[in-house]
Parts: C-alpha cells; structure tokens; sequence
C-alpha cells in the first residue's frame, strides 16, 4: 500500500493537516540512514560496543554487544529518533549510551530548521500505525526506508510547530506522568500477587488460622493417605493389564512397584507445625501427553479436531484458540481430549514460560494434547490448586527453571523425570482449603484493581490521541498572521534539496575496531 493510500485508509484522523498547512516527504527534511548487517558472530552478551536492535528501539537500551569491526557512521547516540522496520514499525528515542544501528532499525536526523524533532518524533507513530495496520503478511512485517521517506509529514509554519510541542509538552507531559504511575501501580500488583503466592506455599498466609485451629489432618497423614491410594490404583492397572493379556499374576508382582521420588530435605527451610516435605512424583497417579504431527495453522471450528499450542497454556488460563487443526482423522485419538478440570502442564518453552500451567475451565472444542503439553494426573483431585498455586510461585518456578534443559533462551525443557522431582511443601486438608480460599480472595481483590488501571489506560490513550488528533488538525495551538507561510517554508526545503542532491556523494568513514 502507498503511504498516499495509507493517510486515505486512516480512521483515527491522526494524519490529517491544517488547510493553511502543506505536505512534506520526510525524506526532504530529514537524514534516513539505514543500519548494517553486523556479522552476529562478534555478538556478545556483556563486552563490546552495545548493539541497537529492533526490539530495543521502544526502551532505548539494548543487552546486545558487538566486538568486531565498525564504520563510525553507524554510531547513535542519546536522542537519536528511531525506527523499527519489521514487525510492529515502533519509533522512539535512543537512551543514554552511544551504541552501533543494526540492521533493520534506521535512524531518523530531521533538518531542525524545517521539521521539530521533537514534533516529529508524535506525528510518526500515527503514520507507522497505520502502515503497520494496512500491511498485509503471513510472517514478519517488513518497511523500507524508501516507504520511510515518502510519508507526506503535516506541515505548519516552522514558528507554529515551536508552539505546537510547546502546548503537547504540557498537555502530555501530565498525562504520561499519570500513565507512568499507572503502570506502577501494574507492576506492584504482579509484585503483590507473587507475595501472595509466596505466602501461601511457606504457610504464612494462614498462620492466624493454625494458631486458632488444630487441623483434622495434618500434611503427613494425608501423604500418608495419598500414597496409599497411589499404590492401590497402581496395582488395579496391573491387575487389569494381566486380565486383558490373559495372564496369572506373576510371583511377587507387586514388588516392581516403582516407589515415588523422595524429597531431598538438605538445607531447605522448616516447615510450619503440621506439614510435610514431598515431591510431585508422591501426588501423581499418572502424566498423560499427546503427540506432534502436520496440523493446519488455524484453530479448529466445531465440527473438527484440534492440537493444542504451548500459548494455550502460558498466559494464566486455558484458551483453546491457541490450537491448530488436525486434518489427518487416523491421528484423532479421544482419550487425549482436554477435559473441563484437567490439570495441564507446559514441557516446552522460552526460560520464562517453560513449566506454565493451568486447570483447564472453558472447554467447548475438541482439542488433544500435543507433545509439549502434559495432563498430569494427580491421586488426589482437591490438590490441583494447591499444585497450581506452587507451581506459579517463586518456590515452583525457581525449581523449574534449574530442572529444565537446554542451553537457549528461546527453548526450555523439563522431561517428565525432572518434573516429578520437584519439592512439595504439603499442609493438612484443611489448611489446604483455607489457604485457598484466602489467596483467591486476595487475588480477585488484585484483579479488580488490575481491571481498573486497566481502564484507566485505555481513557489516557484515548485522551492521547486526542490531543495529537487537535494538534495534526490545527486546533491545538492559534495560528500567527506574522508566521512565514508554510508554502514559503516548502518552497525552500525544496530548492535545499535540489543543492544537496548536486552535492558529491560522502565516503563513509573507515571501519574501526570496537573497543
């Protein structure tokens, strides 16, 4: 799409100019200089020049380094404007330190005497926005500096553009303060949910409930209780896999019994007054998973079959749109449907998100598990939430992250052996329950105030837009009758580019060795 079809598609009015105002290309007013391709062989991780990638064009900081050679023309600096040119097309301000522009990302160098930096820096967004939003792609979104340099930028007299970010400065200068306490405010309530967690797994969410009640059954004996039944489901599948082969019990058949893993106690912390240290290998009757065949990328409609995604699983609850669809009948097996209260388990995922886990509640498709995803079965239903809440902690998500294996962020295991090591602190049934009960009234108290800001958000990007909206159309700051005409203004961006372009073409600087 054109840059001319992308302002006529636009609905947010954000693009839109004064009638006494004209149009620029930003290429006229500004320097568009492209990164390089540095060879990823010389990345680091903690030495070299910092390395400006594109997702790091939002926080103006990066954790990427390069130790190879470099051309000084690629150095950006605190306050350079850039661009992103694949995926979402974000702008922003580089930070503090002096970094190398990687490819993909350019760097933005308005001419100040015709274009506000600044000014600028607020109308591209709206522009990329809507780039981004009329860009059609089945991958990675892709945008050419050539593309980057046709957007026709709003162009009022250069004295009414001072007093346009002067207004914007002040009008968005309290308005970003109220979105920064805002996010905040989001940030202390992830804090406070994990407290909560963390409180609830080391018994001090429910200390006042054991010092006013004597629990019926304490952690041990309901161990105890668990790995009985335990066993005795073990031995009724024995049992039914001989009668189904026809075969007599052998001699001592019970003893190939495979015993739970035991805890290793060393230099863990005590325990409140009635619990018990155990593994999730002690609660488990069984861990079910599916398999990974050629699926279709889509979710499944009523009447299909599906596989679930490691994403059906990562965000806090189930969602089985996060699934494809099974096109091959012979792979559709019914015993791995998921099924409303399966507990299920993520083997396979980034560092962060590897071990997430949910109890699955709105179930309307036929969806399997695939081979990432584990149901696991627990002796003892009532546990669910209790290993819910564990495995959400920092107790269970410390754990995990140590078992899981491999050496890349971008994929993380944990096999099925590892998993069932991981440590238990179990309280009695009742402490269990009560524990439960707190946290979930804790965490729906959370989630309403998460709900607001939330909402309060969305009115302040509302309000934003807005603001820019009045400020793109004219209305924001009053026009100067003594204000140079912005067609006089245009007229001379053009006569200086048409002088640049008879200039002689610069030779880039010679290639240095970072330090």
């Amino acid at each position: 799409m054109s840059i001319a079809e992308v302002i006529a598609a636009d609905t947010t009015g954000l693009l839109s100019k004064h009638s006494t105002w004209e149009r620029v290309p930003l290429a006229q007013v500004a320097e568009i200089l492209n990164g390089a391709p540095f060879d990823s062989a010389f990345f680091n991780n903690s030495e070299g020049m910092p390395l400006a990638r594109i997702r790091d064009v939002l926080t103006g900081d990066t954790s990427t380094y390069y130790t190879g050679p470099y051309e000084e023309t690629y150095l950006i600096r605190h306050g350079d404007l850039l661009i992103g040119m694949d995926g979402d097309f974000h702008s922003g301000f580089w930070g503090v330190r002096t970094a190398l522009l990687n490819q993909r990302v350019c760097k933005i160098t308005p001419i100040e005497r015709h274009y506000d930096k600044k000014l600028l820096s607020l109308v591209l967004p709206g522009y990329l926005a809507a780039i981004n939003a009329n860009t059609p792609s089945v991958t990675v979104k892709h945008l050419s500096s050539k593309t980057i340099g046709e957007i026709e930028l709003p162009l009022p007299p250069r004295a009414e553009q001072t007093r346009i970010v002067s207004k914007l400065e002040e009008l968005l200068s309290d308005l970003d303060a109220g979105v920064a306490e805002l996010k905040a405010a989001q940030r202390k309530l992830v804090q406070y949910r994990q407290s909560l967690l963390k409180a609830a797994v080391e018994g001090a969410l429910t200390a006042d409930w054991r010092m006013q009640n004597t629990p019926a059954e304490t952690g041990s004996q309901l161990l105890d209780r668990i790995l009985t039944e335990r066993r005795a489901r073990w031995e009724a599948k024995q049992l039914a896999k001989f009668k189904e082969q026809g075969k007599i019990p052998p001699k001592d058949w019970q003893k190939k019994y495979p015993e739970p893993i035991q805890p290793d106690t060393t230099d863990l912390p005590q325990l409140p007054e009635g619990w018990v240290w155990a593994t999730i290998d002690h609660l488990l009757a069984d861990i079910e998973t599916g398999t990974s065949f050629k699926c279709e990328e889509r979710p499944p409609y009523s009447d299909e079959v599906g596989v679930l995604k490691v994403s059906a699983v990562s965000w806090g609850e189930y969602n089985e749109e996060e699934s494809k669809t099974c096109q091959d009948e012979s792979m559709i097996r019914p015993e791995l449907f998921v099924n409303v209260g399966d507990f299920l388990f993520s083997r396979a995922n980034t560092i962060e998100l590897v071990g997430a886990c949910v109890i699955a509640q709105n179930v309307t498709k036929r969806v399997m598990l695939s081979d990432k995803i584990l149901r696991l079965v627990l002796v003892n239903k009532e546990l669910k939430v209790w290993l819910l809440t564990l495995l959400r902690s920092e107790l269970g998500r410390k754990q995990i992250e140590m078992l899981a294996s491999g050496n890349q962020e971008s994929m993380r295991n944990i096999g099925q052996e590892r998993l069932r090591q991981i440590l238990v602190p179990l309280p009695g049934p009742n402490e269990i329950e009560q524990a439960s009960l707190l946290l979930s009234a804790n965490i729906e108290a959370a989630h309403l105030q998460e709900t607001t800001i939330k909402l309060s958000l969305k009115q302040s990007t509302a309000q934003r837009k807005n603001i820019l909206r009045a400020a793109f159309a004219g209305q924001l700051v009053q026009q100067d009758r003594n204000d140079e005409p912005a067609s006089i203004l245009l007229e001379r961006i053009r006569d200086e580019q048409e002088e640049r372009a008879k200039q002689p073409t610069r030779v880039k600087s010679r290639k240095k060795e970072s330090a």
